[in-house]
């Protein structure tokens, strides 16, 4: 799937690959990742990505290859559309550095369609070496589910190998899997009014 047929992910269904990679035509790599994720929601996943303030809280994440992080002076605490992160971390056997810049999904998929296709959340994201020259693109598109949500991410990859790519792929899939088991439980604690909603 190239960029400009992000339209697919707002369809009813699946995809023919929802985890996996391959090169596509224009050289770019694309990886797809599928990850259910129980009991959480596309509003927890859209709060994490707003609240994942500093180098601890990152850390929590993937506490393994995750090293630090650091915001611009646009980021605010629960907004991170507009600003961008510089994080470090182990790759590949490497510390890797990228900046990572937030956009309003509006400006990578139809938002109009959204509620239809039951999406919940939608993060979106290009990426950049520390030099600022872009390096690939990915959206975090979730739809809830009766058990939880199911979040399938999407990255484009500039010039890059198939080894990065399966890299990513790993990385991805254990980043949405430990997100999965300690967010429904953070966010209650931090959100009272998300606590009473689930009580009653």
């Amino acid at each position: 799937m190239f960029f400009n047929e992000t339209s697919q992910l707002i369809e009813p269904g699946y995809l023919p690959l929802e985890t996996g990679y391959y090169r596509l035509s224009n050289g770019q790599m694309h990886v797809a990742i599928l990850t259910l994720m129980h009991r959480c929601k596309g509003e927890m996943i859209d709060w994490w990505f707003g609240h994942l303030a500093d180098t601890d809280t990152l850390r929590m994440w993937h506490p393994d290859s995750h090293v630090s992080l650091e915001w611009d002076e646009t980021y605010r605490p629960g907004n991170y559309i507009g600003a961008s992160q510089i994080v470090e971390g182990e790759f590949g056997g490497r510390t890797t550095g990228v900046r990572i810049h937030y956009h309003d999904p509006a400006e990578f998929l139809d938002i109009s369609k959204l509620a239809d296709a039951n999406v919940s959340a939608a993060v979106c994201a290009n990426v950049y070496d520390l030099e600022k020259v872009p390096r690939g693109r990915f959206i975090h598109l979730v739809r809830d589910t009766e058990s939880g949500c199911e979040v399938r991410s999407r990255f484009w990859l500039f010039r890059a190998t198939e080894a990065d790519a399966i890299t990513l792929m790993k990385h991805g899939l254990k980043l949405m899997y430990r997100l999965a088991a300690f967010l429904p439980d953070l966010y209650a604690r931090e959100n009272a009014s998300y606590k009473s909603r689930a009580a009653g």
